[in-house]
């Protein structure tokens, strides 16, 4: 629930940029602001009409439908975030990591070996993925009501996992034992690619993106010791190179009911919470200093209005009354949601939490 503001500083905090970076920021905000996971997708009818017309990776890859593809859920809805279009492959496709999708992104020749670390270039967002840097410098200038961009890129643990296993899995198995057989060789990549990802959120930031995303798919497999030392090992290494940015940093950890005690020690603003931790726990796991962004699960999205308006109340309620929660889904919004669904989300969010506010 959002928490009150002081008298005479609600027209401070009237536009969409100031609620979403406020909350981040756990500064009191008029109502609870809200952005959703894949917002930018195929539940959209304007998204898949521009799909028919071009493949993924040329989405990608073209500022100008990237920001086209960014700006569509803007349009139709009161959201108060954009989050870039793009793909986490992307920057390790400018490092010449040879990519197809199958749809998932499937790595032509996978990297197991020292040699094959230490192989892998360093990134130059200017020089190996322009197109991004335009695409956020199209939205900053086209945005509707000021809503902010949030940028965004792969936790280098989820890169790598893709990088040893070549291809998408449920267990990532080449990839854990990979941890287990050569750590040395592990941590080696983890800092290259938080290395790379530092520079290229950084030159998104440098374009105009107002928070930075890091998303965190795949350290849920891990347990706290291997997490620690891996995961969190790559994760911090990028938020200290951006923390200086000034920018609010968002950390989204895919089941990570078990690891969120770790993840407090990480030096972010914000951290993303699936749907299988109500939040007032994850609240006490993380400690008073972060703010949430969460957490309803996907398929609540299909249930009846007033059922789903319940689900809604019931994230609200686990988010407390102190300031620091972003509303979201606790994971990607799935393709064959209604999208009168997600305007009925967002408008009770709205209401609700302005009510409030407003006591």
């Amino acid at each position: 629930m959002a928490a009150a503001l002081t008298p005479g500083r609600d027209s401070e905090r009237s536009s969409a940029e100031a609620v979403f970076l406020d909350a981040c920021r756990r500064r009191p905000v008029p109502y609870t602001p809200v952005w959703v996971m894949r917002q930018a997708g195929r539940y959209l009818p304007e998204y898949r009409d521009l799909r028919a017309k071009v493949d993924f990776v040329t989405l990608t890859r073209s500022a100008e439908l990237a920001a086209e593809a960014t700006l569509q859920p803007l349009r139709r809805y009161p959201l108060d975030a954009a989050i870039l279009f793009s793909d986490i492959m992307t920057p390790l496709q400018g490092m010449g990591v040879g990519l197809e999708f199958n749809p998932g992104p499937l790595v032509r020749n996978p990297i197991r070996t020292p040699a094959e670390v230490d192989a892998l270039p360093q990134l130059d967002p200017q020089r190996d993925v322009p197109f991004v840097l335009d695409a956020v410098r199209l939205v900053r200038a086209q945005a509707p009501r000021g809503v902010p961009l949030i940028g965004f890129a792969g936790a280098p643990f989820t890169l790598l996992c893709y990088l040893v296993c070549g291809r998408p899995s449920k267990e990532f198995s080449e990839a854990r034992t990979f941890l287990y057989a050569d750590p040395q060789t592990a941590e080696r990549l983890l800092d290259r690619l938080a290395d790379a990802m530092a520079a290229y959120l950084a030159a998104q930031a440098a374009a105009g993106a107002q928070a930075l995303m890091l998303f965190e798919s795949w350290a849920g497999l891990l347990g706290v010791r291997e997490y620690r030392r891996f995961a969190l090992r790559g994760a911090r290494r990028v938020v200290a190179a951006l923390r200086p940015l000034g920018v609010p940093l968002i950390y989204y950890l895919n089941q990570g009911s078990a690891l969120l005690e770790a993840v407090s020690e990480l030096d972010v603003d914000v951290v993303g919470v699936d749907w299988r931790s109500p939040l007032g726990a994850a609240r006490r796991a993380l400690g008073a200093d972060k703010a949430v962004q969460g957490n309803l699960d996907p398929a609540a999205l299909f249930a009846e209005p007033g059922e789903l308006e319940r689900h809604i109340d019931g994230v609200l309620d686990e988010a407390g009354p102190m300031p620091g929660h972003i509303f979201n889904l606790g994971h990607g919004i799935w393709p064959d949601t209604d999208p009168d669904a997600v305007a009925r989300m967002i408008d009770h969010v709205h209401e609700r939490t302005a009510r409030g506010a407003r006591g």
